[in-house]
């Protein structure tokens, strides 16, 4: 055992937090835990402000133990995490911006969500306020940028409106001439209110919204959510319902591993197989579509279950399109795999550093590309996938070519996957009533096609939702991103970015 897993375990320990322990700290106990992950390997999976207390979920590395430590913040402000796990950083400033809750000591004290167009300050805190007239404002032309010393350097401002039909992100470039010296990244720009718009609503009503968090990821979302809810009432969905679920994540990885290969390769100018790849992509969404309602598949996935079930034709066309596509793929792939010139674009161009990885607790397509083959599938783990065989990738490169075959494989392996499952799909109910679970709170973490999705909810004396925290991969992949372009050309941003594919709106709640 650890010195930080004997610390956690005489803590106080809170009863009503399932599935994983959750301990409070004084601020003495606060400050021990900051030492220690100093010297310890434990990562950081979410941190997240419930006023007046500050939360983080922590993950031993070695063991996969997960725990949440949660530190009472009456006077709003709590000792940071950010020099020790920079991860934090992001999460810390979010926390600021929307519930008042200041991290002393920090790296980082530049606002992140507020761009100074708020009408309230903090306007999730316990004392929101109002923002006055003559109040400076963080707009993106007062942003202080990090500076860069050196000769001959110049800056490129990018967005945050683009060309594409995509999230708005301002980037900025610092640049020796076509070589990027520093990006820095200024998201934030359609705050959507996520955990505001959660409060006060049924755990039903509130699914609706966790799985438009990011579009792109709405089942895994939704299912975070839900089995969140689910951990909070300690309830468990119908075996049936478990397996329509990863059906649909399966799906919904598919889908986007597609469209994301498609891409790359169009942002490398192989324009044939993104027209490829996305007739597949499309294929994939109008089944979707047939089989649970929605294109991507949003609002089929709810607490206790799911809202659709799958019939014998149903399951019969899904079968039947993942023996097609699987062919029609591969002939992608092969053509992928003998192109010189889209090689020459893809291979050592983006590095992302193996150590950066690990720091970050980056996971997805990022994270095993450069080595680091975690999966919330497998570790912590949840139904059906404990009873069922796949592979988890792992590359080793860190670049483009890497991430690009993680998809490739991932593609594969969630084709034999749904096969697996066709065949041993449970009969029964698709849905269970949950009990109120007044009080109570729960947590989550699923795998989205990016990485692994985390959710922790707590629940009012009526059962309705007190405070509900997602936390996207992206969080920690977009840092990774200014890492990975640094020694490239400007001309390669684009193909960096499109390999991450991180997500504006899972980040911007």
């Amino acid at each position: 055992m650890s010195d930080l897993a004997g610390y956690f375990a005489q803590a106080p320990a809170i009863t009503q937090h399932r599935p994983w322990p959750r301990v409070e700290l004084d601020a003495a106990g606060w400050h021990a835990l900051v030492e220690q992950l100093a010297r310890e390997p434990w990562e950081l999976t979410a941190l997240w402000a419930d006023p007046p207390a500050i939360h983080v979920c922590l993950r031993d590395a070695e063991t996969g133990t997960l725990i949440v430590a949660s530190h009472a913040t009456p006077d709003g402000a709590y000792e940071s995490l950010g020099r020790v796990r920079p991860s934090a950083l992001r999460l810390e400033r979010a926390a600021r911006d929307l519930f008042g809750l200041v991290a002393e000591g920090t790296p980082d004290s530049r606002p992140w969500l507020d761009h100074g167009r708020w009408p309230m300050r903090m306007p999730l805190g316990t004392n929101p306020v109002p923002r006055r007239l003559d109040e400076p404002a963080a707009r993106a032309v007062d942003y202080p940028f990090l500076p860069v010393e050196g000769e001959a350097l110049h800056q490129i401002p990018v967005g945050p409106v683009h060309a594409g039909i995509i999230e708005p992100g301002h980037f900025r470039f610092h640049a020796n001439g076509e070589t990027v010296v520093r990006l820095e990244e200024r998201l934030g720009w359609t705050h959507k209110g996520i955990e505001g718009l959660m409060r006060g609503k049924t755990p039903l009503d509130a699914a609706r919204i966790a799985c438009r968090i990011s579009g792109d990821s709405a089942v895994a979302h939704a299912l975070a959510f839900a089995r969140a809810v689910e951990a909070a009432v300690d309830q468990r969905p119908p075996p049936r319902a478990d397996f329509l679920r990863a059906l649909m994540a399966e799906i919904e990885r598919i889908a986007n591993h597609l469209g994301d290969f498609g891409a790359i390769c169009n942002d490398a100018s192989f324009v044939f197989l993104q027209a490829e790849a996305t007739t597949l992509r499309e294929q994939m969404l109008r089944l979707a579509g047939k089989l649970f309602g929605h294109r991507l598949m949003m609002d089929a996935v709810v607490p206790g279950g799911v809202a659709r079930d799958l019939d014998w034709e149903g399951a019969e066309a899904l079968r039947a399109h993942v023996d097609q596509l699987g062919p029609a793929f591969e002939k992608l792939v092969k053509t992928y795999d003998n192109r010189p010139s889209l090689l020459d674009r893809t291979m050592a161009t983006g590095v992302t550093a193996a150590h950066l990885v690990r720091r970050f607790a980056a996971g997805g397509f990022v994270g095993r590309g450069s080595g680091r083959g975690d999966d919330a599938r497998r570790t912590p783990g949840y139904p059906p996938y404990d009873q069922l065989d796949f592979e988890i990738p792992v590359q080793h490169e860190g670049d483009v070519h890497a991430r690009v075959w993680i998809r490739i494989r991932e593609i594969r392996a969630s084709l034999k996957l749904i096969r697996e499952m066709l065949a041993q799909l449970p009969t029964g109910a698709i849905r269970v009533e949950l009990p109120t679970g007044a009080g109570r709170e729960g947590m989550a973490i699923v795998e989205g096609f990016r990485g692994d999705v985390f959710g922790w909810v707590r629940l009012d004396g009526q059962g309705l939702i007190a405070r509900y925290h997602p936390r996207d991969p992206s969080w920690f992949q977009w840092p990774l991103l200014e890492a990975a372009i640094e020694g490239n050309i400007v001309a390669d941003f684009p193909l960096c970015n499109k390999s991450f594919n991180c997500s504006y709106s899972g980040q911007d709640l």
